[in-house]
């Protein structure tokens, strides 16, 4: 299964999800240009069990060597597929949890998340020698702290069936319910000290996200956030939107709505929406023209109901205008 989008909006930018996706890319350009030398680079900055366990390793490493690690094995990937996935999930459910907590305490969010993982890792694969890197178990994090606080957000989702890919709308609980398990079930299957995916640093990170996140949240915010707060604030309504169509008398046609803010309406604007058709959703691009007011009916062809000879009807989105 693959997130597309979260239908909960964000109230805020999100400066700093949005500055650990461009600091993560960054790194990884910087591995890229290592060559022979990345492989140093990962035992020196990854989570290597063995130089905690073996005294005879760690005495050649001074502590602040030995914490290290845990900070920066987060920021390093081992393929493009690898930052691909992680930063994609970052982004999908990132914003939101820094808009709930504020941008500084997500940032401590996210770091904790991401110790806790490494420090699972470690103790779950105590004298291994291989190095694990990757934003995961902080991502994870992320994933815990937005199942407690959104878990009847919608999440849409590309799903294979068979030769073919479906779009639909899952509950946040059992699309990370469901990640969840596939984490349980991989790390109870998976032998100790066994190179590959760090299966209980996911759960370990995702477990940290959802015992942290209420006590963080319960923080008061400092001066500095708020100020930030007041500079990242959007001006601008989702991008991805949830239409929930109604039949017009009897005929064949659907009204639905769709929100945008005033300047939205003045200058156009460019929106995903999520249309329901049967159990799946189909996602559609709509072009706003610039100069809509509250009330304007939008024509969409042929995305009404249809009869048994064939006949399809349209479907209109009423726009509605905020702050009008």
């Amino acid at each position: 299964m693959i997130p597309i989008r979260d239908t909960v909006r964000s109230k805020n930018f999100p400066a700093v999800n949005t500055a650990l996706i461009v600091v993560n890319v960054v790194v990884f350009l910087w591995q890229l240009s290592l060559g022979p030398r990345l492989e140093d680079v990962f035992f020196l900055y990854g989570i290597v069990p063995l130089r905690y366990s073996d005294l005879s390793v760690s005495v050649h490493f001074t502590s602040f060597q030995q914490v290290l690690p845990f900070l920066t094995s987060m920021f390093l990937h081992g393929g493009i597929f690898h930052i691909l996935g992680n930063m994609w999930f970052l982004y999908i459910f990132g914003d939101n949890i820094e808009d709930t907590l504020g941008h500084i305490r997500y940032l401590a969010f996210y770091l904790l998340c991401g110790v806790a993982a490494g420090l699972v890792h470690l103790f779950t694969n105590w004298g291994s020698k291989i190095p694990t890197i990757g934003a995961s178990g902080a991502i994870a994090g992320v994933m815990g702290g937005y199942l407690l606080l959104y878990p009847r957000a919608k999440i849409l989702t590309l799903v294979p069936i068979f030769f073919f890919f479906q779009f639909f709308e899952i509950p946040a609980f059992v699309f990370l319910g469901y990640w969840l398990f596939i984490q349980l079930l991989s790390g109870g299957l998976t032998p100790s000290g066994a190179g590959g995916v760090a299966w209980w640093a996911h759960v370990g990170g995702f477990v940290t996200g959802a015992i942290f996140v209420k006590m963080l949240e319960a923080i008061p915010r400092t001066g500095m956030d708020k100020e930030l707060r007041h500079y990242t604030e959007r001006h601008k309504t989702p991008r991805l939107q949830r239409i929930s169509p109604a039949p017009l008398s009897e005929e064949l046609d659907l009204e639905g709505e769709i929100t945008l803010t005033s300047r939205e309406a003045r200058t156009g604007a460019r929106k995903l929406i999520s249309v329901p058709q049967g159990l799946r959703k189909r996602p559609l691009w709509v072009t706003i023209p610039a100069g809509v007011a509250e009330g304007t009916r939008l024509r969409l062809k042929g995305l009404g109901r249809s009869d048994d000879e064939g006949n399809r009807g349209d479907l209109f989105l009423v726009v509605r205008v905020e702050g009008d």
